[in-house]
C-alpha cells in the first residue's frame, strides 16, 4: 500500500473490486441527496409525507434532513467512512422502524443498508481486513 495515501488502488485489489464499490456507493450517495434536499429544502411531498403518513412533527424534518447529510458526508470521506456508515446504518435503522410502525415495506431501506456496507467492504481495504470473507474448509 503507497504510504502517502492509503487509498490508493494497491497491487492486492481488483481493480473491479474498487469501482464496483465506488458505483455502489455514488449510487446510494444520490439516493440520500435527494432524501435529504427534499427535507431540507421543505418540499410540500416531503413534508405531507413526513407528517401526516409517518406521524412527525412538522420541527423536526429539518433535523433529520442535516442528520441525514451529516452522516453522507462522513461515509464519502475515505478517512470517515467506516463512521459514517454507522451512522448511516443507525439513520436506515429509524427509517426501517418508521416503516414497521405505520405497516409500509422496509425492504429498500434495509437494501440501502447493505449497499452502504458492501460498498465500502468493496473500496476499503481495511474494512476488508477487519471483516475478512472466508472461504468454507475441506476439513470441516
Amino acid at each position: 500500500m503507497n504510504a502517502g495515501n492509503r487509498y490508493e488502488l494497491n497491487d492486492s485489489q481488483p481493480k473491479w473490486m474498487l469501482w464496483t464499490g465506488r458505483v455502489l456507493s455514488g449510487l446510494l450517495a444520490l439516493v440520500f441527496l435527494f432524501s435529504a434536499f427534499a427535507k431540507l429544502s421543505g418540499n410540500p411531498q416531503m413534508v405531507a409525507q413526513m407528517t401526516t403518513t409517518m406521524g412527525y412533527p412538522k420541527g423536526v424534518i429539518l433535523g433529520l434532513g442535516i442528520v441525514e447529510l451529516t452522516c453522507l458526508m462522513l461515509y464519502l470521506v475515505p478517512q470517515t467512512a467506516v463512521l459514517g456508515a454507522i451512522l448511516l446504518t443507525g439513520y436506515l435503522g429509524g427509517a426501517i422502524a418508521t416503516h414497521l410502525r405505520i405497516g409500509e415495506p422496509f425492504i429498500p431501506q434495509f437494501i440501502f443498508g447493505v449497499i452502504a456496507w458492501g460498498g465500502l467492504f468493496l473500496r476499503d481495504e481495511r474494512l476488508r481486513a477487519l471483516i475478512p470473507l472466508r472461504k468454507s474448509s475441506d476439513n470441516g
